[in-house]
């Protein structure tokens, strides 16, 4: 079981969350997907879950009842309201896959979603029916077979967009582009023409998108944390900039978030 940075809400008790990696073999895979994520919901009548994402800098392959689609990244958070009782199957890609699966430049997915041919919805839906466990098991098994074909088309030019983005990831000391094209030994112009490529964004917002989840996954678990220090430590010039790309990205203040904590409750 794997977890995301990306999901600031978990915690309802009528939503169930999975995540899993594809890992046989895992070479196949490595350069297209990161994780699968399973939600199931059943929602009392009447009522509304509303979840919050602010999604990592690739695209989600996602397979529900009412169709498959490709949803481009978001540069702000995202809500989806949950009713009634359903299911969705998503593939959190790396940068690499998107060029792998359409033709359409990345850049005109962001913020935005296509259709999906030839994703396995049929067999997807029929496996859902089943129990947890075994419909994880074989909806990794028909994600598989689906993405296998993709993984050849994937190039060193994604490679390295796919390790720019898990360098921004993983390294908070990792504050300016410059500091990340240093790391991986190239250039801000050749980093900056690639992520885009493949991502529609900039290396610029990999950074940021680290902070703002961080941010906001910390302050949702923990709503008494220092704002003052928790900007310090995400390398914001000071709290009232990190409040202002907090509010413009978030849609909220992050007094807001810490207010709505389940901890704060």
């Amino acid at each position: 079981m794997v977890e995301s940075a990306g999901h600031l809400n978990p915690g309802d008790p009528e939503v169930a969350f999975s995540r899993f990696v594809l890992t046989e073999p895992p070479a196949a895979f490595d350069d297209l997907v990161r994780h699968v994520w399973v939600a199931r919901w059943d929602v009392p009548p009447g009522e509304v879950r509303t979840q919050r994402v602010l999604t990592y800098p690739a695209a989600n392959a996602v397979l529900q009842p009412a169709g498959a689609t490709l949803h481009g990244p978001s540069r702000v958070l995202t809500t989806q309201d949950l009713a009634g009782r359903s299911w969705v199957v998503g593939v959190l890609l790396r940068p690499a896959a998107t060029r792998a699966l359409t033709t359409t430049e990345p850049a005109r997915l962001v913020g935005r979603w296509e259709p999906l041919p030839g994703a396995p919805l049929p067999a997807v839906a029929a496996a859902m029916a089943h129990a947890p466990d075994a419909a994880d098991a074989a909806v990794a098994a028909l994600l598989r077979a689906w993405l296998a074909p993709a993984a050849a088309r994937v190039d060193d030019a994604g490679r390295l967009a796919n390790t720019a983005c898990r360098v921004a990831e993983e390294r908070g000391d990792v504050l300016r582009v410059a500091d990340l094209a240093d790391l991986l030994g190239t250039t801000t112009r050749t980093l900056s023409r690639v992520v885009r490529q493949h991502t529609g964004l900039t290396p610029k917002w990999l950074i940021e998108c680290r902070r703002l989840q961080a941010a906001a996954t910390t302050l949702f678990a923990d709503p008494g944390t220092d704002l003052a220090g928790l900007a310090a430590d995400l390398g914001y010039t000071d709290q009232a900039h990190f409040t202002r790309r907090y509010r413009a990205v978030v849609g909220e203040t992050p007094a807001r978030t810490r207010r709505h904590a389940p901890a704060a409750a």
